[in-house]
């Protein structure tokens, strides 16, 4: 599989850290922290290393936006609510986290003809308007992710719960592909 390059281009998961936030203080206490109510609900928050972005609410939620894997993840989450422990939020000890999104990118390295592909698919599951996309949109079921298809054999991943899912829906594409012939 991994001759496709699949590469994770983006994780986003949420969890609960605490039963509220005080916005305005964690915003005092952490350097470049950003919360304007009036524009957003919550506060942006960034980290670089690993990198990744914090929406955190009042009502004790975080997504966590950005990351590379799944592992960073779970470390900047970790990192972030020691950072709040040490300003004297307290926080909940081991917070469930669940992952709502994974995008990522492949190539299957051949040009595609998307009309073929998208007459080949059938059209209960494609959205395929050139005028509008340049891409072809394909919800798969199982695994339950969205493909976009382009013409230079780029694939774009989305809706994944797991790397797994994203390197399934990359796979029933190309074996698609390849009984139609058009690979």
């Amino acid at each position: 599989m991994t001759e496709y390059n699949i590469k994770i281009e983006n994780v986003v998961a949420s969890t609960k850290l605490a039963e509220e936030f005080d916005l305005t203080k964690i915003e005092a206490e952490f350097e470049g922290a950003e919360y304007n109510k009036q524009k957003f609900p919550g506060l942006v928050y960034r980290v670089s290393d690993p990198k990744a972005a914090f929406l955190v609410f009042t009502s004790g939620k975080v997504v966590c936006t950005g990351a590379k894997n799944v592992e960073d993840v779970h470390t900047v989450i970790g990192d972030m609510a020691k950072k709040l422990n040490g300003i004297g939020i307290e926080t909940i000890a081991d917070p469930e986290i669940t992952v709502q999104n994974i995008v990522a990118s492949a190539d299957l390295k051949a040009v595609l003809n998307l009309n073929a592909i998208a007459i080949g698919l059938g059209l209960e599951n494609i959205e395929y308007e050139p005028e509008q996309f340049p891409g072809l949109v394909y919800r798969i079921d199982e695994p339950k992710v969205v493909v976009l298809i382009f013409s230079s054999g780029k694939l774009v991943v989305t809706g994944g719960k797991s790397p797994e899912n994203c390197e399934e829906g990359v796979e029933v594409v190309r074996q698609q592909l390849d009984n139609m012939g058009l690979l």
